[in-house]
């Protein structure tokens, strides 16, 4: 344990951040598996449009960084895409 003030209030901010990252991180991971779900294609784009929302704003405040960001949008829409392109139309 640290025996001075800075040190430990930087433990304060340190373990704040974490969870904030760590919060973040696994909303990205459970939409990211929700997609994987059966919907109709309406359900699907707002989940995507979602994810992508928050895909950004973890980018932008820096808990993941701005081309993994992107690449994972990239790959979350080739498989919207996939999986829309697959399905019969009705």
């Amino acid at each position: 344990m640290p025996q001075h003030k800075s040190p430990l209030k930087r433990l304060k901010t340190d373990a704040k951040k974490r969870a904030r990252n760590n919060y973040v991180k696994s909303t990205i991971k459970t939409l990211s598996k929700q997609m994987q779900a059966d919907m109709p294609a309406e359900e699907r784009q707002a989940l995507l449009d979602k994810i992508y929302s928050q895909l950004d704003k973890a980018a932008k405040k820096g808990v993941i960084h701005k081309r993994t960001a992107s690449r994972r949008k990239a790959r979350i829409a080739a498989y919207v895409n996939s999986v829309l392109a697959a399905t019969p139309e009705e």
